[in-house]
């Protein structure tokens, strides 16, 4: 698969998540529904790590982000792209889960590895490499 966008233009940035990722987010799926993306979290309680590039000629940019829903410690990678016009796209039907108990050792380990993951789905969607990891 050969992606469509420009590997020259896209730029890794690992500052502070775009607040639209969060404001697209819940357009489509409702509000309440992306508190690993909400911007008004003080930046060192989100949960980690992320990752995010930025296409500076289009203005689109992809995040991998560790995402839940009801329980905290069971978590997934989103890989989400906003195209420059509007709208979020989730790139990935099965993310990468893991278990986040908040101790070092396997769970850490898992963390890691799901992350690795995720970065290297976003980077094929990027750069159009076939890899499989």
């Amino acid at each position: 698969m050969r992606s469509t966008t420009d590997e020259s233009s896209w730029r890794r940035y690992d500052d502070c998540l775009f607040p639209v990722f969060h404001e697209r987010f819940e357009e489509q799926w409702g509000k309440g529904t992306a508190p690993f993306l909400d911007p008004s979290v003080i930046d060192e309680q989100q949960p980690r790590p992320r990752a995010q590039w930025v296409n500076i000629d289009t203005g689109a940019a992809l995040a991998v982000v560790p995402v839940w829903q009801d329980d905290p410690t069971n978590r997934s990678f989103a890989i989400l792209y906003l195209p420059p016009v509007g709208g979020i796209w989730p790139l990935r039907p099965n993310p990468p889960i893991y278990l986040d108990t908040g101790a070092d050792g396997v769970e850490k380990d898992a963390r890691e590895d799901a992350f690795r993951e995720a970065v290297a789905h976003a980077e094929r969607f990027i750069y159009g490499t076939t890899n499989e990891v």
